[in-house]
This record gives structure tokens, sequence and C-alpha cells, in this order.
């Protein structure tokens, strides 16, 4: 009985100083509790329910970006770039069932889940590793069956190229595969903090090149 008593007490005492408390000391220790929580609780166990440890991720460049962004009209992109394409044997019918055939903007949510590599498909977008500063979110162009699994080949949307990295990314570099966007631009929120820092083209809002 006395636990019960002591257990209510200290609850109460926690729970005024979590959300009623309006002092300096319980909004530092408000913030304090969120931090632990997100980090130590919330994303570890959505890491675990979605089988990769990038399960939120932020758009940081502009390499799959459309003009017009949500406004995209799919039919003028295509067309300014069907050639880019034409070279994988992409045409416009199939990329028009792509997720994502409208792209994504600089500082997007997404929600990530852990990819099967075995499932992918020419179309999908993939998040993976190049030994570059952040993990690369871009488009499969073309996969080939080796004995030592499948390789992967991608392109960024807005980009007029592969880059030197995308032509031979194994199984083992991807972290994972977004399948929603959850938030457009709410990235900012953290992206405006490191923009300063970037070289003065990765700067500031997308265009199309």
């Amino acid at each position: 009985m006395n636990f019960q008593k002591d257990a209510k007490k200290y609850w109460n005492k926690f729970w005024f100083l979590l959300w009623k408390d309006d002092s300096f000391k319980g909004w530092a220790f408000s913030i304090l509790f969120i931090f632990i929580f997100i980090k130590f609780i919330f994303f570890p166990t959505l890491s675990l329910v979605t089988q990769t440890p990038l399960p939120l991720a932020i758009v940081e460049s502009c390499s799959m970006y459309h003009k017009g962004n949500l406004l995209s009209n799919f039919n003028l992109w295509f067309e300014r770039h069907e050639s880019k394409y034409s070279n994988f044997d992409v045409e416009k019918e199939q990329f028009s069932d792509f997720r994502f055939k409208n792209g994504l903007n600089k500082g997007d949510i997404l929600f990530v889940i852990g990819a099967n590599t075995k499932k992918l498909e020419v179309g999908d977008t993939i998040i993976f590793n190049a030994q570059q500063r952040n993990p690369i979110i871009h488009r499969v162009i073309e996969i080939r069956e080796t004995e030592n699994g499948r390789i992967f080949s991608t392109i960024g949307d807005n980009n007029n190229g592969q880059l030197f990295f995308e032509n031979g990314i194994k199984e083992e570099q991807i972290i994972g595969e977004p399948i929603l966007k959850i938030a457009p631009y709410l990235g900012w929120v953290k992206l405006v903090f490191f923009e300063s820092f970037k070289s003065p083209s990765d700067r500031g809002f997308c265009k199309e090149n």
C-alpha cells in the first residue's frame, strides 16, 4: 500500500513538472524529457518497426527536384528530360507509374522502410551510402543480376546525368526505401542551420537544371 502511495506521489510530481510547471525548471525539464524520449525511445522503436536505421529522412539537395514541385506538370517535365531516361529504356508511360513521379524537393520529410533488395524495381527511389557526407536519395534506373547479388544504378531526377558513384550500388549499401512524403518543406526547420556551410551553388531553394 505504501509503495502504491509513494509511486502515485512521485508520478504526480513528475506529471506536474512535465506539463503544468510554468517555471524555467519545468520548461527545461520538459525539453530534456522530449529530447530523451525522441532519441532513445521513439526513433529506436520506429527503426525496429520499419527495419531501417533511417525511418525518417530529410531531402537535403535538389537532385530529385521537379520544376513546380507540388504543382509540377509531369508531361512538361518529362518532355524536358525524356532523352536522359531514353538512354535507360525508361519511357514516359512507365515513369508515370513510378512513386514520386513529381519528384522530391529540398526540405521534404520522407517516411522510409527497410528495402527488400530482391523486390526493388526500376523506378523505385532508394536511400544508399556512397561514402559521401550524407546518404543519397535517388531513383533506380537499372538493375543488374550478378553472382554476388543485385547491382543497382540510380540517377537524380534533376541531374543531367549519373554521378560517379551511381553505377555500381551493392545491396549492402542500401539503407532504405522512401514510400511516403509526410511533410513537404518542414525539413527546412533543420536545414536552415546548415545552409551557410554548403557551397553557394547548393544553398537556397531549388531550381530545375
